[in-house]
């Protein structure tokens, strides 16, 4: 994928969000379990965050907002690397529902990785470093949940 602009790139990363909100939105009102609609809805408010702070970039309302941005490590404990792909359905269960979500992340985490090496500004590659950081957050805690379940489950 090639970028002419910033604006550009932002427009591309405010779609993918979009798609975000729309897939966890559909997952919270599919799923039967509570905590899972809970979690579900969480994410959609996440992924509108994401939405509006993009929005805010593009239109250079967040300018300050992306140079306060502190960064820190997140860890990465792999856990989707060995999740193959897979569709919802709705007699899922929570530990494959998690699945789904964490190897969603991954890929998101993946693309806004290959962007950010695209990236020719440093605008664009603090935008995307932004992208990484976040979606990195909710790649952690599905893996962080996945973990404690299939703790709790004795694997």
């Amino acid at each position: 994928m090639k970028f002419n602009s910033v604006e550009e790139i932002l427009d591309f990363a405010i779609e993918r969000e979009k798609e975000a909100v729309a897939f966890y939105r559909d997952l919270s009102q599919k799923e039967s379990l509570p905590g899972s609609r809970e979690m579900f809805a969480d994410f959609v408010e996440q992924e509108k965050k994401h939405v509006e702070l993009l929005t805010k970039i593009k239109t250079g309302q967040a300018d300050s907002m992306v140079e306060s941005y502190r960064f820190k490590w997140i860890p990465d404990i792999k856990r989707s690397n060995y999740v193959v792909d897979t569709e919802y359905h709705e007699d899922m269960g929570y530990h494959e529902i998690l699945m789904l979500a964490m190897k969603r992340e991954e890929k998101a985490l993946a693309l806004y990785n290959d962007l950010l090496g695209q990236a020719e500004t440093e605008a664009a590659k603090k935008v995307f470093k932004i992208l990484c950081q976040e979606e990195a957050k909710h790649k952690l805690t599905l893996e962080t949940l996945y973990d404690d379940y299939m703790a709790k489950m004795g694997d």
